[in-house]
């Protein structure tokens, strides 16, 4: 059977940046993994799976990517940088993510957005326009975000639906302490995304993002809901300028510091999604995918602000500096507890989802690496069958990828059960590790040599100086972060999780 042939294009790329010439058509076909093309799909002219995404599309990925497990530590994270701070910061961050998105979604053709050559990945991207050294940084950064995100959301299903069986339990006897293990069901979250990993990349998932964006709008509108109804037992309002205050009988100057820094962190993971922009983008059908993915992006950004604005400012109207961490699994509320159930279960079906929106750019990586460095063996190639699925394209069972996925899986879920109680911690650790770099440093970077901008123009200074700025936000984020897993880790026992 003919190999397709790996081509270097732009900057030496080596396994970072793998494209394929397909064989002449007199020979078997090969789409651009490096198998046999299946007869029930259509392809593009590089090989790659026709592209049907619209703007709609795109625009449920990106909110099923965003509104997640981070717009519930809002409240929190407004507790500790109080009314004036944590108003800045909210709409800072969503200016900045629009701002840099933009200039990424510029970067999906390459040399310039009236090019007909894309670039399919984040770190593609980062190998033409910056160099290999700029591709290994992206892709290490990259991937071990959305690894890291898949354990956080484990964690946070878990959480949630821990949250049901506590919150049922309050309502029947409030005076139970109502201790319970989330180790069942974090367990059982995994055995579900051993089986929704099986789908073969992103462009595959979008019923799944439909349906998890559904979810998030429904647990995130309940969420306000509640905190308006709170906010009115307390008409003078509650919550301060500068947010919790130094208290040597309660919260020590340094505990203000690492407050603070964590709750960057966790405004920082809640608008983070630039890791799967590109990803997103080439799922989008020419004409027009870079139009069709700005109006995307912007009405993604705005709608997220909306949501995380009446969240984060109601619910600190609502609780004040005893904001809970989370704040409808956090037990904010008790009652109505139906409908408190209501949302959490809204949680863990948007987790769902959103876990494979997270993964599957990690998932195509690999499998792109796996083919890459066995071309043409047999092993790799096999599938036991494959079949069209209503809204999800052609489902393939591949031994490979059965086998790999499911012990990624096993790992996320282990790591979650091991890190039961750090739930802010992780959220913010989340947030500080890519916020700079992806979100902002390599976006900027592209758009510099992209636009030929000249070195200590006005304009190249303020763009250093943004992203000099976010770096500095990461770092503390992230200082924060560790030294809040420290204090929460002592005396854990790991899987035994209790809530």
């Amino acid at each position: 059977m003919a190999d397709a042939k790996p081509v270097r294009n732009g900057h030496d790329a080596g396994a970072f940046d793998v494209e394929y010439q397909m064989p002449n058509k007199a020979e078997p076909q090969l789409d651009h993994q490096g198998r046999l093309r299946s007869n029930l799909e259509k392809y593009d002219d590089d090989g790659h799976v026709a592209r049907e995404g619209g703007w709609v599309a795109a625009y449920a990925h990106i909110v099923c990517a965003v509104i997640g497990s981070g717009v519930l530590s809002l409240a929190w994270s407004m507790s500790w940088l109080g009314w004036a701070a944590g108003v800045i910061v909210i709409f800072l961050f969503a200016w900045i993510t629009q701002f840099c998105s933009f200039m990424l979604i510029d970067a999906y053709r390459y040399p310039n957005v009236d090019s007909n050559d894309r670039n399919y990945t984040y770190m593609q991207a980062c190998t033409r326009y910056l160099g290999r050294p700029y591709a290994i940084a992206c892709g290490i950064v990259q991937y071990i975000n959305m690894f890291c995100t898949g354990v956080g959301y484990t964690l946070t299903a878990g959480v949630a639906a821990t949250a049901i069986q506590k919150c049922n339990c309050f309502h029947k006897d409030i005076s139970d302490p109502c201790i319970m293990s989330q180790t069942p069901f974090i367990i059982l979250f995994g055995c579900l995304q051993l089986v929704f990993s099986q789908i073969q990349d992103i462009d595959r998932v979008w019923i799944m993002s439909v349906i998890a964006t559904i979810m998030s709008f429904l647990y995130a509108t309940i969420g306000l809901g509640l905190s308006i109804a709170k906010a009115t037992e307390h008409p003078d309002g509650t919550g301060t300028v500068g947010g919790i205050p130094i208290d040597n009988d309660t919260t020590w100057p340094h505990d203000k510091v690492w407050g603070i820094f964590q709750a960057l962190g966790s405004v920082a993971f809640a608008y983070s999604f630039s890791f799967i922009l590109l990803e997103i983008t080439d799922t989008i059908k020419n004409p027009g995918e870079n139009a069709k993915m700005k109006r995307a992006t912007l009405l993604g950004i705005i709608t997220t602000t909306f949501f995380y604005a009446c969240i984060g400012f109601i619910g600190y109207a609502a609780f004040g500096n005893k904001a809970p961490g989370n704040l409808i699994s956090g037990f904010g509320f008790y009652e109505p507890w139906w409908l408190v159930d209501i949302a959490n279960a809204a949680i863990f079906v948007h987790l769902l989802g959103a876990f494979q929106v997270w993964m599957q750019p990690l998932y195509g990586f690999i499998d792109q690496w796996l083919f890459t460095t066995f071309p043409g063996q047999a092993w790799i190639q096999y599938d036991l069958f494959s079949a069209k699925v209503p809204g999800l394209g052609i489902f393939r069972l591949n031994p490979v990828r059965l086998v790999w996925r499911s012990i990624m899986v096993v790992i996320i879920t282990i790591l979650a059960l091991l890190l039961g109680n750090c739930f802010n911690d992780i959220i913010a650790l989340l947030g500080s590790i890519g916020f700079a770099p992806l979100t902002v440093f390599f976006p900027i970077q592209m758009h510099i040599v992209q636009k030929n901008i000249k070195m200590f123009s006005p304009y190249w200074i303020a763009l250093q100086t943004l992203s000099a700025f976010c770096w500095l936000i990461t770092i503390v984020a992230a200082v924060g972060s560790v030294a809040g897993i420290i204090h929460d880790t002592q005396g854990f026992a790991p899987f035994q999780t209790a809530a």
